[in-house]
């Protein structure tokens, strides 16, 4: 035994030495760990070892603290140590596979399906991001998968900030069906919306190759994806979080999509303020339609909580879904974790405990629907307990049994080395004609299922709305242009995140609908009247893949909700070529930014700064267009009279809040006085709002705006009431000599990954 040992250490090392670090003398690995089990780990393990689970593989590290949960790669303590361990349960046995690998920080692992190999992030120094690695179980052929890319230095030292270098990270890979590998990465070089510092960078969705080949993105989130893992129909099951028009810390919820990136579909949580997070989601064996998942807060922590069992038969608009396995431990508010005073007694209460002493739990692995194995710190230690956490099985009620512990370090992610069932391969079925386009097909069947009191025949057209990421190449080296922690101001107090327009499409009299749109976007949709106004927004977003052609069923359906299916009339829209969005009345282009100063502040210009100027303005209502520090004078004074524009949505405040379902008409254009003033023919559901409105049209009775004057200003209410048209250009006014300054670019510009040239420079 002990030769083959070290024959096996022996391969292992020679396979690393030509790609990994060199290890010193005082660096070389302990010899095997033999554990002892205590009596009470001992009787589990036989438990386990009756299920036909021999082995466990899980991480050996050092706690994670870093202020939020997406934040682990970005700004934990640097605490070197810890490596990917397998733990005998018939011999108490602990190897280390990849023991070569010192110095550095294990991430997350998956198995392979035929429980062969493993795949692993690792960090190998303090400013060298996470890259990914493959081992096989018995240690032999470690070897490296990601690298750096070619121009990472040029990376760091252009992005560089706060002493983070600002490179890549690869992580939380996990095995496809088809051979190849998903991951997160910041490769794709997005600031997260709501940190003004730009500090913190998004993660997405990636697949590769097994050798590290073909790496390609799949989704185009403005903001963080984590965890994914395949789910037995091939899917991959993921955590996204988003706001659109809602809360900024809100909604981290679980999503599945095909593994080329095609029918992402939200799972479970979009429309549930708390937990705010939903993180290392995993589907319940043998139960369809069930998950686990753990809730934590968005801050501060790393992915610590409660572990949670959905079961998506239930409304998933609401909590009814969710039965806590660890009923002692909540995430009610932000930040920190709630606990029940006495865990034995629900009655007992409840109290907040920013340091989290008590009870917490990672990651869970689901053994049945009511036994997990989980990584878990009992009550005593604080979250962020260095070597506070332990490997244990959970029952339904929050009972915990020991599995393994250490007193050296902490344990994560416990995972079965058991062989699984290959999941099918989805077949890859892109429109080769669209996908050369980067265009996507989109199918409403009938936009009026999911709105109940909309009478069929309101909805005239539909319009195409887009969420853009903020890249790196936004980041300001230089000071003023921050707002609400946005670091490129874009609103005040409404939504963080660049929107801009696609254009409008047609709804044919049955309420469907075909168009194209662009793919590797963040597109939603507004159902609009016949004026154009919002009658109901879509406050989520799809990354669309070219050549992908999709189905709805109305607006805001339940996600168990299927497609028409075949054999029911055909909806009038497939009867005709799918459509280009095409521009509303007044517009050049269908594809456009939206700026108030643009679209709105002349519209004011012409027909209310007359009255409404100067020191004592009509109404007490100054809209001027005079530049305030990041806006303007009337832009401020109108967002800030909500009783006037009607409800906006602010993403920050609250932050964990605005998630519920709307119902149509309860955002927009169909709330506004503003916009009833001069619409007779609308009426708003509140009559107070709509005595106010008749009021202030007899007094304004003299003012007629045009058709597509109207339309600016009800589009600005429809969007929430955007200011800056783009990302790029300054804002402060001490930067008013610049080219750039609160310039107007086009929507190619607006994307951009790098920084447009002015156009009052362009030749």
């Amino acid at each position: 035994m002990k030769i083959r040992f070290l024959l096996f250490f022996f391969s292992g090392l020679v396979v690393s030495l030509s790609t990994m670090p060199s290890m010193s003398a005082q660096d070389a690995p302990d010899p095997p760990e033999i554990y002892v089990p205590k009596t009470a780990e001992r009787a589990e393990w036989d438990k386990l070892l009756a299920r036909g689970i021999e082995k466990i593989a899980f991480v050996k590290r050092l706690t994670y603290d870093s202020n939020h949960y997406y934040t682990e790669y970005l700004n934990s303590n640097w605490r070197p140590k810890g490596n990917i361990c397998v733990l005998s349960l018939k011999t108490g046995r602990v190897d280390e596979l990849a023991p070569s690998l010192t110095g550095g920080v294990f991430g997350a692992f998956d198995i392979s399906f035929d429980a062969k190999r493993i795949v692993f992030a690792y960090k190998a120094a303090k400013n060298i991001g996470y890259r990914l690695y493959e081992v096989n179980v018995d240690g032999t052929n470690l070897r490296q998968i990601t690298f750096s890319p070619a121009d990472e230095e040029e990376i760091v030292k252009k992005y560089r900030i706060a002493g983070y270098h600002h490179g890549t990270e690869d992580l939380d890979p996990c095995y496809l069906p088809d051979g190849g590998i998903a991951f997160i990465s910041t490769r794709c070089h997005f600031g997260i919306l709501c940190d003004g510092p730009d500090i913190f960078t998004t993660t997405v969705l990636y697949r590769m190759d097994a050798d590290g080949k073909n790496m390609r993105r799949l989704t185009n989130s403005a903001l963080s994806e984590s965890s994914p893992v395949v789910l037995s129909d091939g899917r991959i099951l993921y955590t996204r979080w988003e706001y659109v028009d809602k809360g900024a810390v809100a909604v981290k919820c679980l999503w599945a999509m095909n593994p080329d990136g095609t029918n992402s579909v939200e799972i479970y949580g979009n429309d549930v303020a708390f937990p705010t997070t939903m993180i290392f989601g995993r589907p319940i064996p043998d139960s369809p339609n069930e998950y686990v998942f753990t809730g934590t807060p968005h801050y501060p922590q790393n992915c610590v909580g409660t572990i949670v069992r959905i079961n998506t038969t239930k409304d998933v608009r609401t909590r009814a879904p969710m039965t806590y396995m660890t009923p002692y431990t909540d995430v009610r508010d932000e930040g920190g974790f709630h606990f029940l005073r006495n865990p034995k007694r629900p009655s007992s209460g409840w109290y907040r405990d920013k340091g989290g002493h008590g009870p917490l739990f990672r990651e869970s692995y689901p053994l049945s629907r009511s036994e997990f194995l989980v990584s878990h710190k009992p009550a005593g230690a604080p979250w962020n307990s260095p070597r506070g956490y332990h490997l244990y099985l959970l029952r339904q009620g929050g009972t915990v049994a020991p599995i393994y512990s250490s007193k050296k370090i902490s344990s994560f992610r416990p995972i079965p080395l058991v062989a699984r069932k290959r999941p099918p391969i989805i077949p890859e079925r892109a429109n080769e004609e669209l996908a050369a386009k980067n265009l996507a097909e989109c199918i409403v069947t009938n936009v009026y299922a999911g709105m109940p009191g909309i009478t069929p025949g309101t909805v005239k057209y539909l319009r195409v709305l887009e969420q853009v990421p903020r890249p790196w190449a936004a980041r300001r080296r230089y000071g003023g242009d921050e707002f609400d922690q946005q670091h490129a101001v874009v609103s005040k107090a409404t939504h963080l995140g660049l929107k801009i327009q696609h254009g409008i499409v047609t709804v044919e009299a049955d309420g469907s609908a075909r168009f194209l749109v662009p793919a590797k976007r963040n597109i939603f949709l507004q159902a609009l009247d016949a004026k154009h106004r919002a009658i109901q927004t879509e406050r989520t977003y799809v990354n669309y893949m070219p050549g992908e052609t999709r189905s709805c069923v109305g607006c805001h359906e339940a996600t168990s909700q299927a497609p028409a299916s075949a054999g029911t009339i055909t909806p009038l829209a497939m009867k005709r070529p799918a459509e280009l969005p095409y521009p509303q009345p007044g517009e050049k282009t269908a594809a456009r930014t939206l700026s108030y100063a643009r679209d709105v502040q002349p519209v004011l210009n012409a027909h209310c700064v007359s009255c409404h100027k100067g020191p004592k303005p009509a109404g007490g209502l100054n809209l001027n267009g005079n530049l305030t520090n990041l806006f303007n004078e009337s832009y401020e004074n109108l967002v800030h009279n909500r009783r006037l524009i009607g409800p906006i949505i602010g993403e920050n405040h609250p932050k964990p809040g605005n998630v519920h379902y709307l119902p149509a008409k309860s955002l927009g254009s169909y709330t506004s006085v503003l916009i009833a003033m001069f619409s007779p023919d609308m009426k708003l559901a509140n009559s107070a709002a709509q005595t106010r409105a008749e009021q202030l049209a007899k007094i304004h009775d003299k003012i007629k705006l045009k058709p597509e004057e109207l339309l600016k200003v009800s589009n600005w209410v429809d969007t929430n009431a955007q200011y800056h048209g783009s990302y790029y250009g300054a804002r402060a006014l001490r930067w008013k000599a610049r080219a750039d300054f609160r310039a107007e670019y086009d929507v190619a510009d607006a994307i951009s990954p790098t920084v447009p040239v002015p156009p009052s420079e362009r030749k």
